[in-house]
């Protein structure tokens, strides 16, 4: 009996060494989203690929989340951090839209660069993190700025 109790023990603590903190599972969708979008960048041809569609719904529920998330009423997250969410996820939105009214790989570059940038910051120590109001910044620049602002 001891040893099924010992078995336990070691399963119970080894569980708790391979659970990932929201933070980690956040920037890991964010930058699964990413990549997604990259791919369709590269395999930009003669039009839009077929998986354009796909990484933007992708992208776009994965915003919806983050922005329902920050903006509920029982978000725990300080007030200006809520309002740079939403913030993003309002450009995110309209990006979307823009580069399914106009396919063009340049055009998902400020996605691609949003998502690395606010999974850069979830990564970063608790208390470090200002990446995302420098993201928000970027969200809000013109195109060239926006690259140059979240480098």
């Amino acid at each position: 009996m001891s040893d099924a109790y010992s078995q336990a023990a070691l399963a119970y603590g080894t569980s708790g060494r391979n659970t990932i903190s929201p933070r980690q599972l956040e920037a890991e969708v964010l930058l699964k989203a990413a990549r997604k979008l990259e791919a369709v960048r590269k395999a930009w041809a003669e039009g839009a690929p077929a998986e354009l569609d796909a990484a933007l719904l992708y992208n776009r529920n994965l915003w919806m989340v983050f922005a329902d998330a920050a903006t509920g009423g029982d978000s725990p997250l300080p007030l200006a951090t809520r309002n740079a969410v939403a913030n993003l996820a309002v450009f995110v939105f309209k990006r979307t839209v823009e580069v399914q009214a106009g396919p063009a790989p340049g055009r998902l570059d400020a996605l691609i660069e949003i998502n690395k940038s606010v999974a850069a910051g979830l990564l970063a120590s608790p208390g470090t993190d200002d990446t995302v109001p420098d993201a928000a910044a970027a969200a809000a620049a013109p195109a060239g700025r926006a690259r140059a602002a979240t480098a």
